[in-house]
């Protein structure tokens, strides 16, 4: 069963979704939107999982952050929305009183979000966090990445050398490549000192005591960003031994699993995952 639902974060009306299944659930997912989006996510995607997991037996909350879709307030960004994610999980419960265990279910920036609101609460009605290609996006990790994955590929290109030789690709973009290559040069320090919520993102990682799910796309380079990022920077040492993670690569699939087949892929593991790890 799904109904519409209404709740307040900090005096603004938050509007959501709520998937119930046919019996009493023991677990709640709350579904974190990533910005620019609302509560349907990119091809209806949120829809079909929350009413995946309501199959296995989850209450499941998708709603809009303030300042999205049919929420008041004003728009705000992945870094400031720790209140309504609270709002939502107390909403959750209020809602589904037998809901004991909640997971955060989050892609991309919405990701961060729900390592950043259990760095900020500490809440210890979050038992699981479903994460899929974390955003960790600084300057010097992003020129990283296209150093690596996607100036490489592009040397490869005969259309490439084509239009280098006629004139059609400008020098502006051999420019391009220089700088991206002095940005990806830059040390991890710096980077940290400009976009210091990587580091609070790593201290929620390590210092989570529930079970973790990380998914990543093969065909991404938010994913291949996060892998880059993770891999050189000291605040993530060790990340891939935290003993409640598992972890699933799925190859040819872009970052929001766009295809029926990928959809249903990411369906099927969360789904399992919760089963298996949840008491649902």
């Amino acid at each position: 069963m799904e109904e519409a639902t209404q709740f307040t974060c900090n005096g603004d009306r938050l509007v959501g979704i709520l998937a119930l299944p046919a019996e009493l659930a023991r677990t709640g997912v709350v579904i974190i939107v990533g910005g620019p989006q609302y509560r349907a996510g990119s091809h209806r995607q949120f829809v079909l999982l929350a009413r995946a997991l309501s199959d296995a037996g989850c209450a499941v909350l998708r709603f809009d952050v303030r300042g999205m879709g049919d929420s008041s307030g004003a728009q705000r960004n992945f870094e400031t929305i720790s209140d309504d994610i609270a709002a939502a999980i107390s909403h959750l419960q209020r809602r589904v009183p037998t809901v004991q265990n909640v997971v955060l279910w989050g892609l991309c920036d919405a990701a961060a979000a729900a390592l950043l609101y259990c760095h900020d609460s500490v809440d210890a009605r979050v038992s699981g966090l479903c994460l899929l290609n974390p955003w960790v996006r600084s300057e010097a990790s992003l020129a990283k990445t296209q150093v690596k994955h996607y100036y490489p590929d592009r040397l490869k290109q005969k259309d490439f050398w084509r239009k280098l030789l006629i004139g059609k690709v400008a020098l502006g973009a051999v420019s391009g490549f220089v700088q991206k290559l002095r940005q990806a040069r830059g040390t991890a320090t710096a980077a940290a000192a400009d976009q210091p919520f990587q580091h609070r993102m790593a201290a929620a990682w390590h210092g989570f005591k529930g079970q973790l799910l990380l998914i990543l796309s093969g065909d991404d380079y938010t994913a291949k960003e996060f892998l880059e990022y993770t891999q050189t920077d000291p605040t993530w040492q060790g990340y891939l031994a935290h003993p409640g993670l598992t972890r699933h690569d799925l190859p040819d699939v872009d970052h929001t699993f766009s295809g029926a087949a990928a959809c249903k892929q990411v369906e099927d593991l969360t789904a399992s995952w919760v089963t298996r790890t949840q008491s649902v």
